[in-house]
């Protein structure tokens, strides 16, 4: 089955195109162009809709000065354009675009083009290809994805395959299936307290704004994971309402396949399949496969959960036989299509991230078959030794009974030997399942060969100057009020600057004191001091317009108060650049 769906996938590598992350198609200015007037727009044109960010567009001036914009707004009638107003008057020279939208597959991208007025400047912003992604906000972000994967796996597959496999003692399976609906619970909030800084790109503090959680309610990723809380509560009802009567009425077994298709929509609805061509196919493939991934997985955990505690007959076993080979029958239909439709050639294996990963993801998978192979073939053999022994109870015996036979060397019963090879077998495949669910996320974290491609042909990215980063230790003296404040000074340059600060705790974690304050000072001018006007921001203290006029070396005095009585302040240099 794994070799024909390769098979496939090289009939059907030469398709047409199709992309899952957004691109950037074209830009008005054109990227490099050099204009005899400043324009009154600027317009960025993508490859798919895009959501805008408060802060989707910046524009540097030729001297590296942030510009004032208007706010950035789709074109009317399109949701793949996007365009911003721009000064009346502007300086002549190279002006450095920065943008970061979220795709229509929910996943942020950016990047950065310049365009002249009159004639290009000396001197022009860096270039970087990548998106900027606040690392801790990424390892979270990513942990909650995986966790989400795995729980929502054991959710869905423990339940089927109470109905469908109908073990002797449902029950042992009720803590596991809490255990899943609670991490599903965790992970769920935990994404969607996360969404709006994985989206801008900064630090987890700033998931604690409310109006960055009310923006994040507003989207479509948003509501979805909310959909998702949703269907958790409802599923709540029915697992209270105990496992055992799943298998005999047949109420619950139409609400509990209801909640499943809709918990695999949340998924689908918001991942690749959401965006490129074909998308209804898509979204229906992509939730098809992650129901047979579930259904696969999950029971497979819930077999193993019922082996160690021995309370899974034969014919239970045989049952979930069957069911994982329609699962795999499944997985190997739509993961030919999603394949196809996320590589779009036959080079895109080797050349891209993606091609890279899924054949990463091939090969556990085929790991995966084989440990399914040794455990269908033991399967196989249990059932065949069952099937004789019903035979021999139904033939009578010869008179004195049936003769007696030698004992076998191995003192372990051939039922209970087989058992216990089943049950390692059993084991090895979750093992390497829980692997599968892993590269699963980072696979859909990844941007798909087409959209590489295309994304490749489009206009090169770039980035604005790094952002001054400053840390400032701190030690009141008094117990428990030491700790650190990061600073971060966007973009460091004279004019317009945004600031954002953060206070950790003695501890790493994050800390929450009463008063921050931030002032500057220029002493080689006498300029200053100049106060930030922070504002508690709910998890981090930030000003997006401070001014600081001139360049220089700057001394930052930072006063922050723990209590009604307690403060200190520290001063730091910072350079401030033309």
């Amino acid at each position: 089955m794994l070799l024909c769906a390769v098979l496939v996938l090289l009939v059907l590598g030469g398709a047409g195109t199709a992309s899952a992350h957004a691109a950037l198609r074209s830009t008005d200015p054109a990227d490099g162009s050099v204009l005899k007037s400043a324009p009154r727009d600027l317009t960025l044109t993508f490859t798919e809709s895009v959501g805008l960010l408060d802060d989707s567009v910046r524009i540097l001036d030729p001297s590296g000065h942030r510009l004032r914009l208007g706010e950035a707004e789709h074109v009317p009638g399109r949701s793949d354009a996007v365009r911003v107003s721009l000064p009346a008057k502007a300086d002549t020279g190279t002006f450095t675009v920065a943008w970061r939208v979220v795709s229509a597959d929910s996943h942020p991208v950016s990047g950065a083009f310049t365009f002249s007025v009159g004639k290009p400047s000396a001197t022009a912003a860096s270039v970087d290809t990548g998106p900027v992604e606040d690392p801790v906000t990424g390892s979270l972000w990513d942990l909650a994805r995986y966790l989400a994967y795995l729980a929502g796996a054991l959710l869905i597959g423990a339940a089927v395959f109470v109905v469908a496999c109908r073990p002797p003692d449902p029950e042992r399976l009720h803590k596991p299936l809490w255990a899943a609906w609670w991490t599903l619970l965790g992970a769920t909030f935990a994404l969607l307290v996360l969404r709006a800084p994985y989206e801008t790109g900064t630090g987890p503090a700033t998931a604690f704004d409310t109006s960055a959680l009310s923006g994040t309610l507003s989207g479509r990723p948003g509501a979805l994971l909310l959909a998702r809380l949703g269907l958790l509560a409802v599923a709540a009802v029915l697992l209270r309402r105990g496992i055992s009567a799943l298998p005999q009425r047949r109420l619950p077994q139409v609400a509990g396949a209801a909640l499943a298709v809709g918990l695999a929509l949340t998924w689908a609805a918001a991942e690749h399949a959401s965006a490129g061509i074909q998308v209804p196919v898509a979204v229906t493939s992509s939730a098809l496969h992650l129901l047979a991934t579930a259904v696969w997985l999950g029971g497979l955990a819930a077999l193993l959960i019922t082996l160690r505690r021995g309370s899974s007959s034969t014919a239970t076993v045989a049952r979930f036989s069957r069911l994982a080979f329609t699962s795999v029958t499944v997985l190997a239909v739509t993961g030919v299509y999603q394949s196809w439709r996320g590589l779009g050639s036959w080079s895109a294996f080797t050349d891209t991230s993606y091609g890279r990963t899924l054949i990463v993801k091939l090969v556990a998978v085929a790991l995966l078959l084989a440990a399914a192979g040794f455990s269908r073939r033991w399967t196989t053999k249990a059932l065949a030794v069952e099937a004789e022994t019903v035979v021999r109870e139904r033939v009578p015996e010869p008179v004195g009974g049936p003769p007696s036979l030698p004992e076998p060397p191995d003192s372990t019963p051939p039922a209970a030997e087989d058992h216990r090879l089943l049950r390692r077998s059993v084991l090895a495949e979750v093992g390497v399942a829980a692997v599968v669910l892993l590269i699963t996320t980072v696979l859909t974290g990844t941007l798909p060969g087409r959209a590489e491609a295309e994304a490749a042909q489009a206009a090169p990215a770039g980035a604005l100057p790094a952002a001054s980063v400053t840390v400032v230790p701190f030690d009141v003296g008094a117990a428990g009020a030491r700790g650190k404040v990061q600073i971060t000074l966007d973009p460091g340059r004279t004019g317009d600057n945004s600031v954002e600060a953060v206070v950790y705790g003695a501890d790493g974690g994050f800390a929450i004191v009463p008063e921050l304050r931030i002032s500057f000072t220029l002493p080689a001018q006498d300029i200053g001091p100049i106060d930030a006007e922070l504002t508690n921001k709910g998890g981090y203290w930030g000003n997006s317009s401070l001014t600081l006029p001139v360049a220089g070396e700057w001394e930052m005095k930072v006063t922050v108060r723990v209590s009604d009585i307690d403060q200190v302040s520290e001063i730091r240099p910072v350079r401030i650049e033309s």
